[in-house]
């Protein structure tokens, strides 16, 4: 089995990259990314030397790279995570996010189509739905829950996912699209909330909060996302849309407030910021669906992700350190140039 992870010097695609190197080892991986400024291939360092294992740094918007790698290697299976994800970023600069998020889509599917492969999975976003009252506890998002979207970049991505249907309807491409709640875990870059929270606090920084931080999301660990696309890959029904969430609902003032007690820091840190525009009220996922046709449901307890999170933060600083004093971007070079 030869796969195409696409994103894969991101948070959640490098995570899935480790995931299916201890879980799958005879698969070969390629791992494509852009390495803009959320691709840190420093992240990639414990596989980049795995015989198993390819890096490709390309853009998912250029056709001719994309069906050249796709003529060398062949793949089976692709996994788009390639995407622009920060939702304050696409308000400021939206442009950006249709390019990768749709037209990026796009050009991976016509490769697809040109080379014939055995899967498409798109990873999606909860972020598609809208959002919940938070007076409604008893709604949850469903895989038939209308598209409503809040932001430019839920839009690219509930554009793309539309796309991806199109594409399956129109010319049989054999496709899937998952979409998960708010992931946490180790590599996230230090723009996200948990991450964010953590390097602040660590160095006594003001921790910037929106609102009254009153907005609640469903939490994921990492890992358990990861585990669920591989079961989607081996027994997903092609053509269909899984929810991937796990039950967690937090306030962001919870979050922050259990980082803070955790590193033994003040309250005082918590400084309330001038709310995002259309900022979602909450997400919450029924997952429901994946756990009757799959088997799947969320392994790990937030209150142990959390603990594991936070630790893992303390234990790897160089790796979020390089990112603030933005000296990660130098590890390409320092990696290819002399290769």
């Amino acid at each position: 089995m030869k796969m195409i992870v696409t994103g894969g010097a991101g948070f959640i695609g490098s995570n899935f990259i480790f995931y299916m190197r201890r879980t799958h080892p005879d698969y070969d991986l390629v791992c494509v990314d852009k390495l803009t400024y959320a691709g840190n291939l420093e992240t990639l360092a414990p596989v980049m030397d795995d015989p198993h294992f390819r890096f490709a740094k390309i853009d998912i918007c250029d056709r001719k790279a994309v069906y050249d790698l796709f003529e060398a290697e062949k793949p089976d299976v692709v996994v788009n995570f390639a995407a622009e994800s920060h939702v304050d970023r696409s308000i400021e600069t939206p442009e950006i996010f249709l390019q990768t998020n749709i037209l990026g889509t796009q050009v991976l599917m016509d490769a697809c189509r040109k080379y014939g492969i055995e899967r498409f999975h798109q990873v999606s976003t909860d972020e598609v739905y809208g959002d919940l009252p938070l007076d409604r506890p008893d709604l949850f998002f469903t895989e038939k829950t209308p598209l409503h979207t809040s932001s430019p970049y839920s839009a690219s991505k509930a554009s793309a996912d539309l796309l991806v249907g199109a594409y399956h309807r129109t010319y049989g491409l054999p496709v899937t699209i998952s979409r998960c709640s708010n992931n946490y875990g180790p590599y996230q870059f230090p723009e996200k909330l948990i991450p964010l929270m953590i390097a602040n606090c660590t160095a006594d920084k003001p921790l910037p909060v929106y609102g009254q931080g009153l907005n609640v999301r469903d939490w994921l660990y990492v890992e358990d996302h990861c585990a669920a696309i591989d079961l989607i890959l081996q027994g997903g029904k092609v053509g269909e849309v899984y929810n991937i969430g796990g039950h967690n609902e937090m306030r962001n003032i919870d979050i922050v407030k259990l980082i803070i007690g955790t590193l033994g820091k003040s309250e005082d840190l918590i400084t309330f910021v001038t709310d995002r525009k259309g900022h979602d009220m909450r997400y919450a996922i029924d997952p429901t669906y994946i756990h009757n046709e799959l088997g799947w449901l969320p392994e790990t307890k937030f209150a142990d992700g959390i603990q594991k999170t936070i630790a893992w933060y303390l234990d790897n600083r160089p790796w979020w350190e390089n990112i603030v004093n933005g000296s990660y971007r130098d590890y390409y070079e320092r990696m290819y140039a002399n290769r």
